[in-house]
């Protein structure tokens, strides 16, 4: 996954960080990326797994009657809360934070959408609500916008998304 610069950081994650400033600040001097082990990878698909079937998918509209809001779900949320609450129990698994960044990408049918992407040796990963399988991020059928910047979660990078087709169907 290529970055082209800096970019504005979505609404609702503005919105989040003013609500948890000490989330979304420096992580790290230089971007890490994660050590893939077999233990880290069983992690990845097990903390996947285990929040797609806990969190039942509701949008922000349905939820909080406005359009962006980005928090931790404790029972119901959308993608955006999926992808923070994976970030979060990775982090306490030891992740580093660098290595795990939200994303934004436009779906199959065009819509905006969120995923996090996890930066390993092995590649970046996508963990996301509407895909079981955990990913290499050039699998998925998504189009990718931005994502935070591996040295401050508080800003945002533009991604350069070059591939052709990548909007198409769900892969098999």
């Amino acid at each position: 996954m290529v970055t082209a610069g800096s970019t504005s950081a979505p609404v609702g994650h503005v919105e989040f960080c003013k609500k948890r400033r000490s989330e979304c600040g420096v992580t790290a001097t230089r971007a890490k990326l994660m050590t893939l082990s077999r233990a880290r990878w069983d992690e990845l698909l097990k903390v996947n797994a285990e929040i797609n079937r806990r969190i039942r998918p509701v949008s922000d509209q349905d939820l909080y009657h406005r359009d962006e809001v980005w928090t931790y779900p404790v029972d119901a949320g959308d993608c955006e809360d999926f992808a923070l609450l994976k970030r979060k129990v990775l982090i306490k698994l030891g992740w580093p934070a660098s290595s795990l960044l939200m994303t934004v990408v436009r779906d199959i049918d065009g819509s905006g959408h969120a995923v996090l992407t996890v930066r390993t040796d092995r590649g970046d990963l996508v963990l996301d609500n509407q895909i079981e399988a955990v990913l290499p991020w050039y699998r998925t059928p998504y189009r990718y916008i931005k994502r935070q910047s591996e040295t401050n979660a508080g800003r945002w990078a533009a991604i350069n998304d070059a591939r052709v087709g990548a909007v198409a169907s769900i892969p098999r």
